[in-house]
């Protein structure tokens, strides 16, 4: 058999983890996460992280490795898991990706282009920048440096905007001259799963995950890490919420109905990027017999 990656991906709160877990057991393999914020320790239930008794059953990668305060990007993402994938491939024909994370999936089935490391010195300067002068100056100066990018970078996410502003500073060439969107070839087979429910079933998930959350102890989770509320790392639904109200400056239901809701969106943002990907063969986390059938058959 040769040897082949299951990518088992669809929106927050559709149920990937306990179909990964069962995919994982019926090939006696690991799984490795493609969750950009499970990667770190002190986020583990307002990300979902897999807990003691999943990371028993599976044995996990990429899951709590990282600090906050730790800079991590999907370039070292791509290049750490190409490395681990080699090594588990020595032991296992099939390992499972599962996660949320679309950039990350993509890095891994796709590759990543291949643009510069942005030197310390660099990243300090405009991390500064952001904080005196703000978002709003930033973009306009990308605008002007690289407007083909601007058109169609998130002007909201920060980390993106900086970061292309980072590369045009250091090589003095657009962030753009960098994008080559070419698919890297891999040596092993991709088999993509995706899982996706009725948008009311979903919602009504998500809903209930929210609370579930805050009944885990949320809340708690984000009060032990309100000082470093300004990292990128924090930059995330259910954390970004939960500092309104720590600040004051929202009470506390009206901050869990804006995780409920901005939870919603991040699930349609992510169904609309894997449903440009033709590769991905659908199914609802019930047809668990299908899915089983779909893989075997692929493998066969």
């Amino acid at each position: 058999m040769p040897h082949t990656l299951i990518v088992l991906i669809g929106p927050t709160g559709v149920g990937k983890t306990e179909l990964s877990l069962s995919i994982a057991e019926h090939f006696h393999t690991c799984i490795v996460s493609s969750d950009s914020r499970q990667l770190y320790a002190d986020l583990k239930i307002g990300t979902a992280a897999p807990t003691p008794d999943q990371l028993a059953r599976v044995p996990h990668h990429f899951v709590g490795t990282l600090k906050l305060t730790d800079y991590y990007s999907a370039a070292q993402y791509e290049a750490e898991v190409m490395a681990k994938l080699e090594e588990l491939f020595q032991q296992h024909d099939v390992v499972v990706l599962t996660g949320g994370s679309m950039m990350y999936v993509d890095a891994i089935c796709k590759g990543i282009d291949d643009i510069p490391t942005v030197d310390k010195e660099t990243r300090e300067l405009m991390i500064q920048r952001y904080e005196e002068e703000g978002l709003e100056k930033l973009c306009a100066e990308l605008k002007l440096l690289d407007p083909e990018y601007y058109q169609i970078v998130d002007l909201k996410n920060p980390k993106r905007v900086i970061h292309a502003l980072e590369i045009c500073y250091m090589t003095g060439k657009t962030y753009t001259s960098f994008r080559t969107r070419s698919t890297k070839e891999r040596p092993f087979r991709i088999i993509k799963i995706g899982l996706t429910r009725d948008r009311e079933e979903l919602y009504d998930r998500i809903n209930r995950r929210v609370d579930m959350m805050m009944e885990e102890g949320l809340l708690e989770e984000a009060k032990s890490v309100y000082e470093y509320k300004h990292l990128n790392s924090l930059n995330t639904v259910g954390y970004k919420e939960m500092f309104q109200y720590l600040a004051g400056e929202w009470t506390l239901d009206f901050a869990i109905e804006k995780i409920k809701q901005n939870s919603r969106i991040y699930s349609r943002k992510q169904m609309t990027w894997f449903k440009r990907d033709t590769d991905i063969t659908w199914f609802h986390p019930d047809q668990k017999e299908e899915i089983m059938n779909h893989i075997k058959n692929l493998l066969s």
